[in-house]
């Protein structure tokens, strides 16, 4: 347990942790209070979050390449799965298509251009392995496309019908998770050598007792499953109260706060010169929710939800989608950046939230 404590007491972001038996206790003594028991979901779900990120890394560390990826691949974006199922499982739809859009759009213009604004204040210039970044925007590209199929036929074909869709939705989900795991053969196995940093920077911390991370993994997992249900429960009325609508909700403040932990460790590698491992952060995990979390959810929702889910999004949804993904494609094509490359990609977001926040789409 000393690696765990010491972890705490050195990260101010642990320190957040006080609020999980706060937030539970609240619930059980004023389940109607909503707007409060929102925020200290939030600020419960964020230190959880980083905790689960730092106990994925220990047990990717010592188990190779191999599996190493295919546990940031399945655990790397747990926070977000586990408040998407809790939505699933209670029917919120809108939600649940909000959250994934969001962080797709999140990592790929929030996350990734506030590490090169970061990095690119305290270095002239920075590199990163451009093989890698646009194998990454390369498959956000195929899942847009797999993402835009529905929607576009749902509203310019009157006979593509709700079964049709679901059929689609299903097809299309197994795609994509074929495509994720052959992107992961390509790179971490056939051509890992294409994937090599361009710089060598400062080394992260020493990796902990496997014992101890994967007790670390199960118990936080147990928590964040506790702390997402109370949130979902909570998030409808809370948005209400400040004036947001749920998409809103899902599209910015669920992928703000379930990508915090990633976003910490993004934005420390770029000030330490590590711009692959940002880059590698930010458009992985884009490309995780897209490729993997988004059609596990479909599957899943044939078991735990009211009905089954589909790929239909919202078009303005699908929009912005097509626009980070193509944005992403554009400033990480020459392996090179400089601070006002993140700006760029902060003002592409600060328009998303803008318009979101003051017309919400609307959703059939």
């Amino acid at each position: 347990m000393n690696p765990l404590l010491k972890e705490i007491q050195h990260n101010k972001l642990l320190w957040l942790l006080v609020f999980v038996p706060v937030v539970i206790a609240g619930h059980n003594l004023r389940p109607d209070a909503h707007t409060l028991l929102f925020v200290l979901s939030v600020l419960a779900i964020v230190p959880l979050a980083a905790l689960l990120s730092h106990a994925t890394e220990s047990v990717a560390a010592k188990t190779g390449d191999a599996v190493g990826g295919l546990l940031n691949a399945t655990l790397g974006n747990l926070t977000e799965l586990v408040i998407a199922l809790t939505a699933l499982r209670a029917g919120q739809y809108v939600l649940v298509k909000a959250s994934l859009a969001g962080a797709i759009v999140t990592n790929t213009l929030f996350m990734l251009g506030a590490s090169l604004l970061l990095g690119g204040l305290k270095y002239h210039e920075q590199e990163y392995n451009r093989i890698s970044a646009r194998m990454q925007a390369g498959l956000l590209f195929l899942a847009t496309v797999a993402l835009l199929i529905p929607s576009v036929l749902a509203q310019a074909d009157s006979v593509a019908g709700a079964a049709f869709t679901e059929k689609l939705s299903l097809s299309l989900s197994v795609l994509l998770m074929i495509a994720y795991g052959l992107g992961m053969l390509f790179s971490l196995k056939t051509h890992r050598e294409l994937f090599a940093s361009a710089e060598s920077g400062e080394g992260g911390h020493a990796p902990w007792p496997m014992g101890l991370s994967l007790a670390t993994l199960a118990g936080v997992t147990v928590l964040v499953a506790m702390v997402s249900e109370i949130f979902v429960e909570s998030v409808q009325q809370a948005a209400e109260a400040f004036g947001m609508s749920s998409a809103f909700v899902g599209f910015i403040v669920v992928a703000l706060v379930g990508g915090a932990a990633e976003m910490a460790s993004a934005f420390s590698g770029a000030r330490k010169n590590r711009l692959d491992l940002s880059v590698g952060i930010a458009l992985g995990s884009a490309s995780q929710i897209a490729l993997f979390v988004a059609p596990v959810l479909v599957l899943v929702s044939y078991v735990i939800g009211p009905t089954p889910m589909d790929l239909q999004f919202w078009p303005s949804a699908v929009v912005m989608m097509f626009i980070a993904t193509i944005t992403a494609s554009m400033v990480t094509n020459s392996g090179r950046s400089a601070w006002f490359v993140g700006v760029l990609l902060l003002m592409v977001y600060a328009i998303f939230a803008m318009t979101l926040y003051l017309l919400p789409p609307r959703v059939a």
